[in-house]
């Protein structure tokens, strides 16, 4: 692997600004984004992601290569979750396993956001598609994580909700906000495009600073508590998003030859959703501990993620 990619992505100030959030909860400081600001930061990512996602949509062509791409997506999260559940249930509850594995099948919007931002640092781009692929990828691990729950819990009394969390899955505000800026994007013309292009474009990467501040405080203050649980958690944390993350930087040869894009394939394997997924299994499977698959997610798998999983995945599909 490139050591100067490695390095280079080591000192990207979004990165550095993540890192500075974490070191702000060891050092005690009262260093704290409010609550209303990092969720307006959060929908603003996802509104420009979607949005210039479809702009490009509408300029490309909709080709059969897209539609195996859609199709490769949403199989990879079905085998994600899947795989992962099996592995999980011989050391946690149904419960926890099934949302952990929910978790790790389905894709983190943010994780995409800061991989966007990677490629440009290596002047290429997201292709439009790859936008609605990272939205399609949200729901399906959610469904088969409760399919799996239901499946296989004791209790013949509980019941898991799946209407309502397939429901949720398709109209919980991330997923919603991506499709809706896709469309609107694809729909707009250039000319009107253009009109909004500063606030879709120019101060991106400003606001993803912001909110990676945001993430490293919350990263930070979760991480103590949660090491002391044990080691298992923390090395599935670690290891399955890079497993994952170079299978399918591998596999993605099949779909597409696009560099790219077979880089985004693998930074979704890799990813971990501490959004959808934790709001979708508080409505229907409570008894899951969020203070275990979120941890697992946002303190430790999105950080090996940007930090040594986008070069190493960026390399494989470089490479071969």
């Amino acid at each position: 692997m490139n050591l100067n990619l490695l390095i280079d992505n080591l000192t990207n100030p979004a990165l550095l600004f993540f890192v500075l959030g974490i070191v702000a909860v060891y050092l005690k400081s009262d260093l704290e984004i409010p609550p209303s600001t990092s969720k307006f930061i959060s929908l603003y990512l996802l509104f420009a992601i979607g949005f210039k996602g479809g702009q490009e949509l509408s300029h490309g062509t909709f080709t059969s290569e897209i539609i195996w791409s859609m199709l490769f997506g949403v199989l990879i999260a079905g085998c994600i979750a899947t795989y992962t559940f099996f592995i999980l249930k011989r050391k946690f509850n149904i419960y926890d396993s099934g949302a952990i594995a929910a978790a790790y099948g389905s894709v983190s919007a943010v994780t995409f956001v800061t991989a966007s931002n990677y490629l440009e640092s290596m002047q290429l781009s997201v292709h439009g598609h790859m936008v609605a692929i990272m939205a399609l990828m949200e729901s399906p691990a959610i469904v088969v994580g409760l399919i799996l729950m239901s499946r296989y819990q004791k209790s013949s009394t509980e019941t898991i909700s799946k209407k309502s969390v397939i429901k949720h899955s398709f109209t919980n505000g991330s997923v919603l906000l991506i499709f809706g800026s896709l469309l609107i994007g694809y729909v707009a013309s250039a000319k009107h495009a253009e009109g909004i292009k500063p606030f879709t474009s120019d101060i991106f990467k400003g606001f993803l600073a912001i909110f990676l501040l945001d993430m490293g405080i919350a990263s930070g203050r979760k991480l103590n508590t949660f090491l002391t649980g044990g080691v298992f958690a923390p090395i599935f944390a670690v290891v399955t998003p890079l497993f994952n993350g170079c299978i399918v930087a591998l596999a993605s040869s099949l779909v597409t030859e696009d560099v790219s894009n077979r880089f985004i394939f693998a930074v979704l394997a890799a990813s971990a959703s501490y959004i959808a997924v934790p709001a979708a299994m508080k409505i229907a499977a409570p008894k899951a501990n969020p203070g275990l698959f979120l941890p697992m997610a946002l303190a430790i798998t999105f950080p090996i993620n940007i930090t040594i999983g986008m070069p190493l995945y960026f390399w494989i599909v470089s490479s071969f």
